[in-house]
């Protein structure tokens, strides 16, 4: 059988591949956690039967171009553009990357070591922020296919073997779970002839099905604080939502999102309740899909599709004594949000944004494809004009009602990373007032509400509070 495509052919000079197979860490077995990203890293990063990496790598350079892996929970993409000049050696490397892996067992420890320090090393050691943001997935998705990060546990990895990578790509690496993507000016035929290459080498197979739970049920506020010796604190802290990009109310929740907490946009409320007018932090942003590695760009990658979803808040790290004002100002704004609904003048202001930003995430053909591709998975029409069009039919009233039904303040998972972790914890079950510590203290009326703020009731559950040092974090 041939797999399925999704072709976006122009007049451009250059050509990017988006080559999806719909197969990620959820299919990782118990105890191989990162499995699929180790074997997608052995693909993109290891070398070919004929060719080892570094030949790749000296054979793409004057081509000025490369060919990348990115795996998710339900997704793994290989991805490159290349010129039309150089489509021909371009697609020879590429087919035999994918077809034929060189399996090398010195490129297998080389990329073990790689991931085992990426989790220990980038996220454990040097980045708060996108180690709250991780955990704080795993908190929610305990016991669930998704409870682990995509590039597996230090543990699984010092196990792992470069059979278990094989034995991986030979049950999952068929033409039933490869959607080949292409677009720009590649020549007529060209798709047909990548199919029917693809259809020859790859078993045929079945699609990979992967069995997803509810995730357990919240009760109250629970939280896990990681201790480790740090500046700031850092929150993150959410909830399951139901809706995917494939529900009907996806645009109005959308909506919602830009609103309360856009990424990277100054003009969004909790930026401008907690960093602008109070000086807190960096920035304060709230998600309704899945957006890693966040603090290194403005926009999400495509091909980062899932079946279940969480709503998110992203406070940047604050200093440790104003840490649970924050947290409290941030759920009290979330509150706020569910209770009064946006204002009119604040919807038609976010809808207008948004009609024009849904163009800035398809700025590139890259983007256009692996978005198209997205589309595809959630069964709707192309990106740019779903959205535009349901938001043009959006009403007030309809994105009040969505944000009712779906979001809330009572059930929360949070994650905070600190060095005060006994006293966090202790001054969070008091819940006794937090207020916040001015350098310059701000306009009254803003002084008003922080005597509210202070003491918004936190009602935790004890029992679903814990502090967890930092080593364990990823550990197992």
């Amino acid at each position: 059988m041939k797999p399925e495509r999704v072709l976006l052919p122009n007049s451009s000079p250059l050509v990017s591949f988006r080559l999806l197979f719909n197969v990620g860490s959820a299919l990782d077995p118990a105890g191989k956690e990162g499995l699929a990203s180790l074997t997608a890293a052995m693909i993109a990063s290891g070398g070919t039967r004929r060719l080892s990496y570094e030949e790749i790598v000296r054979a793409m350079y004057p081509m000025a171009t490369s060919f990348l892996s990115q795996v998710d929970k339900e997704m793994t993409v290989f991805f490159g553009t290349t010129h039309s000049d150089n489509l021909e050696k371009y697609y020879q490397i590429i087919y035999q990357m994918i077809l034929e892996p060189g399996w090398r067992e010195d490129d297998f420890t080389r990329l073990r070591e790689d991931a085992i320090n990426f989790l220990k090393v980038n996220l454990r050691g040097n980045n708060d922020e996108e180690l709250g943001k991780e955990e704080l997935y795993n908190f929610i998705y305990h016991r669930h296919p998704y409870g682990h990060h995509s590039t597996g546990t230090i543990g699984s990895l010092e196990r792992m073997t470069l059979t278990d990578v094989k034995s991986f790509y030979h049950e999952h690496y068929n033409a039933s779970n490869l959607v080949i993507g292409l677009a720009g000016g590649y020549p007529e035929g060209f798709d047909e002839r990548v199919a029917a290459d693809f259809a020859q080498c790859l078993p045929a197979g079945e699609a990979s099905k992967i069995e997803l739970p509810e995730p357990e049920k919240i009760r109250g506020l629970e939280m896990r604080v990681i201790s480790k010796d740090t500046r700031g604190t850092a929150i993150s802290f959410g909830f399951p939502i139901t809706v995917t990009r494939s529900d009907r109310e996806w645009p109005a929740l959308f909506v919602a999102q830009s609103w309360l907490g856009q990424h990277r946009s100054s003009n969004s409320h909790l930026y401008q309740r907690l960093r602008h007018v109070r000086g807190l932090n960096y920035g304060d942003y709230a998600y309704i899909e899945y957006f890693p590695r966040g603090m290194f760009q403005f926009y999400p990658d495509a091909n980062l599709a899932r079946s279940q979803q969480i709503f998110q808040v992203w406070i940047r790290p604050v200093e440790p004594q104003n840490a649970l004002f924050a947290l409290r100002c941030a759920l009290f704004e979330l509150r706020k949000l569910v209770e009064s609904g946006l204002s009119p003048e604040d919807f038609e202001s976010t809808r207008l944004f948004l009609k024009k930003f849904v163009n800035v995430l398809t700025r590139t053909q890259d983007a256009q494809l692996g978005y198209a591709i997205d589309s595809r998975y959630f069964g709707l029409p192309p990106f740019v004009e779903y959205v535009r069009d349901r938001l043009e039919k959006l009403s007030l009233d309809e994105v009040n009602r969505v944000i009712r039904a779906h979001l809330q303040a009572d059930d929360v998972k949070i994650v905070a990373v600190t060095k005060e972790a006994e006293s966090f914890v202790e001054s969070a079950l008091s819940d006794q007032a937090s207020p916040i510590s001015y350098a310059s203290p701000p306009a009254e009326d803003i002084l008003e509400e922080d005597r509210l703020i202070e003491k918004y009731p936190l009602r935790f559950n004890p029992a679903g509070v814990e502090i967890t040092p930092v080593e364990k974090i990823f550990q197992e």
